[in-house]
Order: C-alpha cells, then sequence, then structure tokens
C-alpha cells in the first residue's frame, strides 16, 4: 500500500466524534495561523518603521519625511528569561523567549501604530544582533509575513535610506539563526558555569565563552611577567665626524658587528669596556653608501576593533567610550544647517570595504584640498585578512568626505569630536598617496691594529621626501620605541672617506618581560586569535573589569587576586571554555552557520556534551579555601580565608553554627573615627568594613551594637522633601535609589535619578535605558546627558 492510498485509508475509517472535534479545532486554528500569516492587513495611515533608539529614529525621521512615522524600540524585545536557563537542551537547545516586563508596553504602542500602517519596515542595524532584533520584532507583534519588510543601511544618509527603502528585503533567518546559537551558547557557559563559580568561590561572579579566554590571555601575560628573568645587554654608540668637517657636524654610529662577527652581541660590562677601550684606540672609515628611496603607505580605514586601538592610543578611551560615541556619530546628531545626520557609516563591522562612491568622493575632496600629486594613479582597495569578516559590510568612515571636522565643531562633544576627527582623517589618508622617503645607511669600519678584522658600525638617515597621507594622519603606536621615519640627518659622505672619533658612549640594557596588555592591545590579539566578534570586544573588556577579574594600571590591565583564583579553576574544571583555539573554532562555526552552511543545533551539541559531564565533575570540586594560623575567639574553631563581594575575609570554620568574621590584613587596622553619633547610645561612630564593604558602627561595640550603611549620594534632591537621593541595594544585591532622610521619606526609584529636571515640566527625571532619560510625572523622553560621580555619604539617623 503506497502512502497515500494508507493515508486515504485511515481517512475513510469512521472517527469518534472527540476525535472529529479535534481535528475540526485543529484544522480551524491552522487556517487562522495560515490567514494570520499571508492576509495583509489594509490601511490609509503612514507606514511604519520601526529602529533600536530614539536617536537614530530622530535622524531616520528627518529623511523620510511625513509619511512615514519612526519608532523606536529601544534594543531588543524579546530575550531568555533572566531567572531561568530558558533553554531546552532535551528539544535540540530550543530557546524559550520571553518579552520583559519593561518592554510590554513597547511592544503594545508598536502594535498600536502597526493597525493602521500599510506596510511595515523593521530598519534595525545591519549585522546579525540587528537581524535577530528583527526577527523579534516581527515575532513579538504577531506580524503576517506580507505585513513587514527588512531595509538595511549602512549610513544614514537620504541617498542610502532611499535606496534601501527602494530595495526590502525578507528577513535573513541564516543570520538570525547564527545570532540564536551564539545566545544559547553564551547562555549554557553563563548559566551553567558561573552557579559553580559561586559555589567554589563567592556569589556574584560569572563566566563567558569569551571573556574568560580574555581573562586567561590577561593572566598567562601577567604569569609570563612574573616568570620572566632580564638579561644584561649593552648598546656602544660612537660619535664620529669627517676629518675636516667641524664637531657640530658629527653623527651618532651604533656599534652592530664585532670583528668576524655579523652580530654585535655584548652580554657584561667587562665586555663592554674591552670593546670600548678599542674602539677608542681605532682608526675610522667609511665603508658603504646606501641610498634609496622607500615608500610608506597608507593604513586601511577603520574596523571596530582597530577604531578601538586607535582611541585607546590616541586619547585613552576605554572600548566601551569609543562604542559609545561611535553610535552617537553613527545615529545622527543635530549639526548647525544641516539638521539631524548620520556622520558615520555603521560602527561594528570587521570589513574594509569601501562604497564606491565614496572613494569616487574621497578622491575628489583630496583633489580640491591638497592637489593632485596627492592623489594616487589608481583608487585603492584593502582586503581583509580576517577569518569570517562580513564582506558585505563597510569599514567605518564618514558619511561625506567633505563635512571636515573643523566645520562641526559647534555641533559636537568633545568626544564626539575627537573621534569623528580620528575616522575622517584615516578614511582620507587611506585614498591618499604614499609618503616617499630618502634614506641613507652608511656602514663604518673601526680597524684596531692589534686585530685582522674590524669593528662594525653602522649610521641612518631619513628625510620625508612627499608627505603624501601623512599630510593627513600619521597612526599612532603602542610601544615608545623611535619613530623609524622620524627626521635625520648625516653629512654628505662617500665609500673611504676618513672620520675621526670624538665619543664612545657605552649603555648598558636590560631585557624587558612581555609588556601588559592595554585594551587596545587586547582586542587586537583578541581580533589576531579568531575570538569575538565586532560587537563584543567593548562588553568584553568591560565586563573582566566590572567582575574584579581585571583592573586598571595607568592603561595597561593587570590581573587581580580574583581573577588568577577564576581563571585557574576555569582551567582546570573547563579547559576547553578557556582555550583559545577552541573558543576561535566555534565562531568559525557559527560564521558557517551564518553562511547557511551549518544548522546551528548541532554546533550547540559539539559544545554542550562534553560540557554536561565537565559539570558532573566540577560539582564534587572543594570550595577555594586558605587554611591559616587564626583561631575563631567565639567558638575556638580555626579560622579560613574566603572570599566576598569586597574581597577576602577570615571565616570561622564552624559556620553556620558560628557565623563569626573579620578582615584580613590592612583592613584589620584600627577602624577610622567619624563625626557621625549612634542612634542607640550617642557614642562616637567609627567606619568598619565587612562582608558587604564599608559601614559605620558603634565605637562602643560589643556593648553597643549599633550600626549603620554608608550611603553613595547621586547629587539629586529627593522630590518629596528635598533630601538627599541615595544609591543601595536590595536583599537581592539590586541597585536602588531612595531618600537618605527614610523611613521619615518613602521616597524609592529602581532607575537612577539625574541631575537636570524635565526640560518639559521640570521635575525629576531618571534613566531609561540605552543613553535615555524620561519624566516620572509626564511623558517626556528623550537623551540622558552625563551623570556626576557618586559621592560618598554617611546616612543620617
Amino acid at each position: 500500500m503506497t502512502e497515500e492510498n494508507g493515508a486515504q485509508a485511515l481517512d475513510e475509517q469512521p472517527k469518534k466524534p472527540a476525535m472529529k472535534a479535534a481535528a475540526k479545532a485543529a484544522r480551524k486554528r491552522s487556517a487562522k495561523k495560515t490567514a494570520r500569516k499571508t492576509t495583509k492587513t489594509k490601511g490609509s495611515g503612514k507606514s511604519l518603521v520601526i529602529v533600536e533608539s530614539p536617536a537614530k529614529a530622530r535622524t531616520l525621521s528627518s529623511i523620510l519625511g511625513s509619511k512615514y512615522e519612526v519608532q523606536a524600540s529601544v534594543g531588543h524585545v524579546r530575550d531568555l528569561p533572566k531567572s531561568q536557563l530558558g533553554v531546552n537542551v532535551d528539544d535540540d537547545f530550543a530557546p524559550r523567549y520571553i518579552v520583559p516586563r519593561e518592554k510590554k508596553d513597547v511592544i503594545k504602542k508598536l502594535k498600536e501604530s502597526a493597525k493602521g500602517a500599510p506596510i511595515i519596515y523593521l530598519a534595525t542595524d545591519p549585522d546579525r544582533e540587528g537581524e535577530a532584533i528583527s526577527w523579534h520584532l516581527a515575532e513579538a507583534m504577531d506580524l503576517a509575513t506580507d505585513r513587514y519588510q527588512r531595509v538595511e543601511f549602512h549610513e544614514i544618509t537620504a541617498d542610502a535610506v532611499r535606496d534601501a527603502f527602494n530595495h526590502p528585503r525578507e528577513i535573513d533567518m541564516r543570520l538570525v539563526d547564527a545570532q540564536q546559537g551564539r545566545r544559547v551558547l553564551d547562555r549554557l557557559v553563563g548559566y551553567k558555569i558561573s552557579p559553580i563559580l559561586w559555589s567554589k568561590i563567592r556569589r556574584g561572579l560569572s563566566a563567558g565563552r569569551v571573556q574568560s579566554v580574555a581573562l586567561k590571555m590577561v593572566v598567562d601575560r601577567e604569569r609570563e611577567i612574573e616568570k620572566f628573568v632580564p638579561q644584561e645587554y649593552w648598546t656602544i654608540d660612537t660619535c664620529v665626524a669627517k676629518q675636516a668637517d667641524r664637531d657640530e657636524n658629527a653623527f651618532n654610529a651604533r656599534l652592530v658587528a664585532l670583528p668576524g662577527l655579523k652580530k654585535a652581541e655584548i652580554g657584561t660590562g667587562e665586555q663592554a669596556q674591552a670593546v670600548t677601550a678599542d674602539l677608542k684606540a681605532a682608526s675610522y672609515a667609511v665603508r658603504e653608501v646606501r641610498k634609496k628611496q622607500q615608500l610608506r603607505r597608507p593604513s586601511p580605514p577603520f574596523t571596530t576593533s582597530t577604531l578601538q586601538q586607535e582611541a585607546s592610543r590616541r586619547f585613552g578611551f576605554s572600548a566601551k567610550r569609543t562604542m559609545a560615541v561611535a553610535q552617537q556619530l553613527y545615529e545622527g546628531l543635530n549639526i548647525p544647517g544641516e539638521g539631524q545626520v548620520g556622520l558615520i557609516t555603521y560602527m561594528r563591522t570587521d570589513s574594509l570595504n569601501i562604497a564606491q562612491v565614496a572613494r569616487d568622493e574621497a578622491r575628489g575632496f583630496i583633489t580640491q584640498k591638497y592637489g593632485g600629486d596627492f592623489v594616487p594613479g589608481q583608487p585603492r582597495f584593502y582586503k581583509t585578512k580576517t577569518k569570517g569578516a562580513q564582506e558585505a559590510h563597510e569599514a567605518i568612515r564618514p558619511t561625506s568626505a567633505f563635512r571636515e571636522p573643523a566645520a562641526l565643531r559647534k555641533g559636537l562633544t568633545p568626544d564626539q569630536q575627537k573621534l569623528y576627527m580620528l575616522i575622517w582623517q584615516r578614511f582620507i589618508a587611506c585614498q591618499m598617496a604614499d609618503a616617499v622617503f630618502d634614506q641613507v645607511s652608511v656602514d663604518i669600519d673601526a680597524k684596531v691594529d692589534t686585530q685582522a678584522q674590524p669593528y662594525g658600525l653602522r649610521a641612518n638617515a631619513s628625510h620625508m621626501r612627499f608627505p603624501g597621507f601623512r599630510q593627513v594622519y600619521i597612526e599612532g603606536r603602542d610601544t615608545e620605541d623611535e619613530d623609524e621615519d622620524a627626521e635625520r640627518t648625516l653629512p654628505e659622505l662617500t665609500a673611504a672617506d676618513l672620520l675621526r672619533l670624538l665619543e664612545v658612549k657605552p649603555d648598558q640594557h636590560f631585557t624587558e618581560p612581555p609588556p601588559r596588555y592595554t585594551e587596545a592591545t587586547l582586542v587586537k590579539a583578541l581580533e589576531e586569535n579568531g575570538i569575538g566578534r565586532p560587537s563584543t570586544y567593548a562588553s568584553i573588556m568591560s565586563t573582566i573589569q566590572d567582575r574584579s577579574y581585571v583592573k586598571k594600571d595607568g592603561r595597561a590591565l593587570k590581573p587581580e587576586e580574583l581573577g588568577f583564583i577564576v581563571c585557574d579553576m576555569l582551567t582546570e574544571l573547563f579547559p576547553a571554555v578557556v582555550d583559545a583555539s577552541f573558543t576561535a573554532r566555534m565562531e568559525d562555526e557559527l560564521d558557517d552557520v551564518a553562511n547557511g552552511e551549518r544548522k546551528w543545533p548541532p554546533v550547540i551539541r559539539e559544545f554542550y556534551e562534553p560540557l554536561a559531564k565537565e559539570l558532573e565533575a566540577a560539582a564534587e570540586a572543594p570550595r577555594v579555601e586558605q587554611q591559616t594560623d587564626e583561631v575563631c575567639e567565639k567558638c575556638g574553631k580555626p579560622m579560613i580565608v574566603r572570599w566576598g563581594r569586597f574581597g577576602q575575609f577570615l571565616a570561622c570554620t564552624g559556620f553556620p553554627e558560628c557565623k563569626n568574621t573579620k578582615p584580613i590584613g590592612d583592613e584589620a587596622e584600627q577602624p577610622a573615627a567619624t563625626d557621625e553619633k549612634c542612634d542607640v547610645c550617642q557614642s562616637p561612630m567609627v567606619v568598619k568594613r565587612g562582608r558587604f564593604g564599608q559601614f559605620l558602627a558603634c565605637s562602643q561595640y560589643p556593648e553597643c551594637k549599633g550600626s549603620r550603611p554608608i550611603l553613595k549620594k547621586v547629587g539629586v534632591a529627593c522630590p518629596k522633601d528635598a533630601g538627599d537621593i541615595v544609591e543601595k541595594r536590595s536583599k537581592r544585591g539590586r541597585t536602588f535609589y531612595s531618600c537618605a532622610n527614610y523611613p521619615d521619606c518613602d521616597f524609592t526609584s529602581w532607575s537612577r535619578p539625574l541631575t537636570h529636571p524635565c526640560p518639559s515640566c521640570g521635575a525629576l527625571i531618571v534613566m531609561a535605558g540605552r543613553g535615555q532619560a524620561k519624566c516620572t510625572q509626564c511623558d517626556w523622553k528623550g537623551d540622558a546627558e552625563p551623570t556626576s560621580e557618586p559621592e560618598l555619604v554617611q546616612a543620617s539617623a
């Protein structure tokens, strides 16, 4: 019997009433679903355009005009639940998405706007995350497939937006799947491994698929530095001049070869003294003069990682700060005389592509501004070296070469001005002619009568014949080594010229360990190893510092003691999670998903199956503890070192029967006195540190146990009684804000209050996420201005 006949025979059998009703209901639901997915809702209103941020919405609205209504989703509208894993590992790792409580009103508003719209355009960012946001919007709004279209643009300019709306497309599910796979993978690592760290070290720690690799790189580099043994070495420079020249025309020549040897390797002071004595007795003559022209080519335009690196070198910007400012430049700013304008192309990219129209415009600008000599004969094209780079994207560039930084000074903040100038200069320079240098290298023989072979010395000179791209931009450097293109001069020399010695200068050195990573060099190393993607670098840098795994020492990243402990535990229990090559391979496989070459569930399964076994073994691992000679003064049991939120502390081994704890080392010194009075006995209060940080305690403890927290004042007056608003923490560790006069005043807010009042009604405004603010009294919403740093204040009675 064929499958068709079998199906027909089954269909002809009599069905029970319940089965008939169920089948009818199923058919009805299926028909309804089909109709919902294919029936277009007619409307005569404006077309609805949905973007992520209000700033981007304002810029897009000014371009599209009155026929479109532009609204912002303010980031993601669906996500995995925070309180649960949200991934069914037994059902092909199916994610369970929810609309967070704070986004329900956003979805409701978008649905209302969509009712009368003839078409809905999803205009989220042009990357995988943007694609996923568009898909989540369509799902959360329950949109039929013919009701919406996806539009993608890499710059928010009239031409780019018009072209995007003339060529809408469907949502690319390959990109969505790649983002889903990455999200599920990150959730499995974070929600499965982090609780192990909580139970073995302390609560509040986290592990991450990429952050843990970055932490290991920082820790490994620090251990390299600790193990490094400096080696002594010497360099010897001479100051020489032509026989007939005055001393003012003298020049330096460095020893580069010992007699009969190619290299001058001097490892001790005794060797250096012997060579110095020989050089003082030697006769000097020019052996060879070499002259050549050297071309210096410009650097390619910025990608996300190179922009973060250069902003760190030039301005000391963190990766997070760089990306926040770049986002503002991309989404659009109000420029005098132009209105709301997007100033740069999309800032999360690993591509070096440049649109042909932008390349032609740059060449035209260079010709007009600097002259034809500064334009190369052929336009410059750059090939992306990063594996998995999304070549459909563009490099970061200004949206117009003719929009010079100096002309925008009045419309930009200092940070915006700095970053825009950097992006503009790098882009213009990348389309300019090579810089041309005249280089001279002079080899000199220093002959000692007692030796058959001479010492070899070398002098170099460099002169810039033509500046080329250096007229506009010179790339920063990670080290303070001498610039090889620095201007250096030599007198006119020819072979066999005799020289006279003025001075011999031996100099002792010691080899140095590899430098600590900075944010710039760590981002560079991550990119070179294929770890992370443009959208993740800034969050990686922030997370490893926010978790107190790493701190900044100047610009260098130095691991904290907690960072060493977490890294060592992850390396022991979950070696694959901190393995750079494994993480890079996972990135490549997720790129394969984005290219449609693989499905994402098998990729996750390959990772999760060995992880599940490691999780079982990790549960049996001992807690991180350190034995001490301290004895608990309450119960007499030994005390051990444990980790708390604010570092290490001593805890009684009799816990939970005995909960005695005390600080370690410097923290155990005499408490600092204050002017505060105890609420219980009116004695002076002192500052002490406990497991949860500093607090005020009565100086008469243990007779009086009066205490209260030291709170952070945010610099804003309470709207109810004009008292100070202070930062507090709930029992679950969540930050909130309340009046310092509690309980007399009951003002509280989960959102951080801002220092400036509402421009509409003058009431208090609070943060609303992603650089946005909202009023607590009226419907006003807008950009948030930077808040002042919290100030420590002792809580009033």
